[in-house]
């Protein structure tokens, strides 16, 4: 009998669901042929030298193989030729749909997603989102119709290797446009941390240290869970998770390291700690990177997102750059950056978005970018993210269940709107108190409200503030 279909996995974004009840062989090789379709039919005859190639790789979960291999079945049956890039990250496959001049790219991830799920993460040509607004749902409706007019003993079958279309590496180029971020010559000597959480990173990691050695660049790594393993026996690479900050503290202190760094497990973004084995909040690595930018590029313009604000737009108007907010979300993010040709975008949940990658993520750039500034600053993380820690203390990010979102942004948009110097509305409501402001927005996906605070200077002002919102979200 055929499966039934279960498309509650469609996100906003991407895809993402429980293996077997959502996500399995015959959903895999129905989106595979439903993608074929669209992108075939997005794309222009004349666009790409008329090629219809479809790059595919997967992350190293135990159900990820199988379910490229039934995606791709779907996907050569849709007319496309399908490029296999093996285990990858979600940003190699953004570098190989443009690289390679493709008319779209998959990568089956859950990310940091809990061991019983997967997904797929779709780009269309030029690594473009496909997103709920932008394809997402079209796909979706395009199963539904594939699996009313499939019958009951559809034949799904085993794609072997050698059917699944041409294979190829794209690590060399991609490696070489990592590398165009910074000036290798610039490195001093520097022992780094990196704890790839036994998902994918680890090959980029070997690559580019590989690559340093031929330079004579004078980097150490200390590699921790660097090896691929499915079944993840520390853990399920999410470094936002503090039990998961561990590993890589201790290592950090353990070798007197300089830096250390964490990926996901599709590793499109990636987690610092600084010498002293403290976890720096994402929010201040998005300063660092504007600085990085606006001192290679000044006057220009890159966007953050509206949790937290002061200390981008602090660096951004001292390096005499624009800085502006936008929405958080990747589909978002990336057509604004388009639209303002944007340097630089970043989240501060470790979303890091780049214009000569495609406007897409990455968790490779944002790491090689800093350890170039520690060595032209001379300044350790410590030294350069501390001075911002103490001028605009933030809360990180704070998660409260409720039943009624829109009547708690409300109530609370009431408390303090009459006494607020500005109210911003991009992403759910920002308001600015003089002295301290914050940032409260509803989840897209989960009954959650989603609070970010920060103050100027005053430590003591941000832990008041915070206790008199939480008592208002209930």
């Amino acid at each position: 009998m055929k499966p039934t279909l279960d498309l509650s996995c469609f996100k906003n974004n991407d895809i993402r669901g429980i293996i077997g009840d959502q996500i399995n062989g015959y959903f895999a090789y129905l989106l595979g042929k439903a993608f074929g379709e669209y992108v075939l039919s997005a794309t222009p005859e004349t666009s790409f030298d008329g090629l219809t190639q479809v790059v595919i790789g997967h992350d190293n979960r135990e159900t990820s193989l199988s379910l490229q291999e039934a995606m791709t079945k779907g996907l050569i049956e849709s007319g496309v030729e399908v490029i296999d890039l093996g285990m990858t990250g979600t940003e190699e496959v953004y570098f190989a749909t443009r690289h390679l001049k493709a008319i779209g790219g998959i990568q089956i991830t859950a990310s940091h997603n809990p061991i019983n799920y997967n997904g797929m993460k779709l780009v269309g040509s030029g690594a473009s989102p496909i997103s709920k607004d932008s394809g997402l749902n079209e796909i979706k409706q395009r199963i539904q119709i594939l699996d009313q007019e499939l019958n009951n003993n559809l034949p799904i079958g085993h794609v072997q290797p050698n059917d699944s279309g041409r294979s190829t590496s794209i690590l060399v180029p991609y490696v070489d446009h990592l590398l165009s971020y910074i000036n290798p010559s610039k490195l001093s000597p520097m022992m780094i941390v990196v704890n790839a959480g036994n998902g994918v990173a680890g090959h980029v990691i070997d690559a580019l240290e590989n690559r340093f050695n031929e330079l004579n660049v004078p980097i150490t790594f200390i590699k921790i869970h660097h090896t691929p393993d499915g079944k993840f026996p520390n853990g399920i690479p999410n470094p936002l998770i503090k039990e998961n900050q561990i590993a890589t503290r201790e290592a950090v202190l353990a070798h007197s390291a300089d830096i250390g760094i964490a990926w996901d497990g599709d590793f499109d973004r990636c987690f610092f700690f600084d010498e002293q084995g403290n976890y720096i909040e994402g929010y201040y690595i998005v300063g660092l990177l504007t600085e990085a930018f606006l001192l290679k590029e000044p006057n220009a313009t890159v966007l953050h997102d509206m949790r937290m604000t002061w200390n981008t737009i602090e660096i951004a108007d001292k390096l005499g750059g624009n800085a502006v907010g936008v929405k958080a979300g990747h589909a978002l993010i990336k057509e604004k950056m388009r639209e303002l040709n944007a340097v630089y975008g970043g989240e501060m949940s470790a979303h890091h978005y780049f214009r000569d990658f495609g406007y897409c993520d990455s968790g490779m750039i944002p790491w090689l970018l800093v350890i170039e500034l520690l060595c032209e600053t001379q300044q350790s993380l410590h030294q350069l993210t501390n001075s911002s820690m103490d001028r605009f203390p933030s809360s990180g990010e704070i998660n409260r269940k409720v039943t009624d979102s829109e009547q708690v942004m409300a109530s609370v948009l009431s408390r303090y709107q009459n006494s607020a110097v500005s109210i911003d509305h991009t992403d759910g409501i920002s308001i600015d108190m003089d002295t301290w402001r914050f940032n409260l927005r509803k989840s897209n996906t989960e009954p959650l409200i989603r609070l970010n605070v920060e103050t100027k200077r005053d430590k003591a002002l941000l832990s008041q503030k915070v206790t008199e919102l939480l008592s208002l979200i209930k």
